[in-house]
């Protein structure tokens, strides 16, 4: 997905009953992305050093399947060359010319929020400048004395953020915006992590059903934080169960399922367009990508190959975005000196 830097401009955007400003939709929504892309990188290097020590073969790589989730291979590669543990989680968590990075993400999610501090409460300025001092100062060192603390404390920081913006914001057009950036910012990373894992992460075929297959599934889910109600839902590692649940499941909240459910109401809600109708293009496909998901099965889509049935949701997420920005905020089209 895109990246965006904060927003100027007066142009509105015509919800619901009262207007919002263009650029207000624009900043709350890629602040929210912004946040929830630095838990997902946090949390993904997080379970990679634990990874690292569960494996039974000392010569697994567990990094390079890490730079390709992100998306920047081609990037990485030009600027780092190997992807060694400490060349990955510089890039991933405090290269602040990888616009992905952890640090990249607090930044920008911070200049978002302080281009509409007349719209969000104060204590959510407040817990994302303390999250950015925090970044800018364990950035300033050459690594954390404990990466894992560290990745644990970016997450609990996170979190700590949606609960404030939940509880100390209006649920008006800004949060659902919000929301909004969430929860499609959360679809794309658990796609990406599948896909990465069904091509990537298996040295060969022999090791299907083996133990090093058990601990490497265990580990996409608990990338996604979804190892605890996977093992409650359906006990024993399984993958096309696994599948099933990070993609088709309607109660997990980090199913793609889940998360475009919940895109598309809060897209209704911003519009004020009655539920299974529409008024704009990124309600129309979001809606039909929701519906499809709806009366999906697992063992059509394995069967289809799992690879082209995420190639084919991850460019249509892209479209659906590039939609809204179309649809919500074309006024950067008119000169914005905001790049993306």
């Amino acid at each position: 997905m895109g990246s965006r830097g904060p927003a100027t401009g007066a142009a509105a955007v015509a919800i619901n009953s009262k207007p919002l400003l263009s650029r207000v939709a624009d900043s709350v929504y890629w602040m929210s992305r912004y946040m929830e892309r630095a838990e997902n990188v946090a949390r993904f290097l997080a379970v990679t050093l634990h990874l690292r020590i569960d494996l039974p073969y000392g010569n697994v790589d567990v990094w390079q399947p890490l730079i390709d989730t992100s998306g920047d291979a081609e990037v990485f590669r030009e600027r780092y060359g190997q992807a060694t543990p400490e060349n990955v989680i510089q890039f991933l968590a405090f290269d602040s010319q990888n616009s992905n990075s952890i640090l990249s993400c607090v930044r920008a999610s911070r200049e978002n929020a302080r281009s509409v501090r007349e719209t969000i409460s104060s204590e959510m300025w407040e817990g994302v400048n303390s999250f950015h001092l925090m970044i800018n100062s364990a950035a300033a060192k050459t690594l954390p004395d404990s990466l894992p603390e560290f990745f644990q404390q970016v997450r609990r920081m996170c979190h700590l953020f949606q609960g404030v913006t939940d509880a100390t914001m209006s649920h008006a057009e800004a949060w659902q915006f919000i929301r909004l950036g969430r929860e499609l910012e959360r679809a794309d990373k658990t796609t990406r992590l599948l896909d990465v894992k069904y091509f990537l992460l298996l040295p060969s075929t022999s090791d299907v059903g083996t133990p090093f297959d058990d601990i490497q599934w265990s580990a996409v889910l608990k990338s996604v934080s979804g190892f605890e109600m996977y093992r409650k839902r359906h006990g024993r590692i399984v993958p096309a169960r696994i599948v099933d649940f990070l993609l088709l499941d309607n109660e997990f909240p980090r199913a793609v399922r889940y998360c475009l459910g919940s895109a598309d109401e809060a897209l209704h809600l911003i519009t004020g367009t009655r539920p299974g109708t529409f008024s704009y293009a990124c309600e129309q496909r979001i809606g039909l990508l929701r519906s499809e998901l709806d009366y999906a099965r697992i063992e059509p889509i394995l069967a289809g190959g799992l690879h082209e049935f995420l190639d084919g949701l991850q460019v249509r997420m892209n479209r659906i975005d590039e939609c809204i920005l179309e649809d919500f905020f074309a006024w950067r089209a008119t000169g914005s000196a905001a790049g993306a």
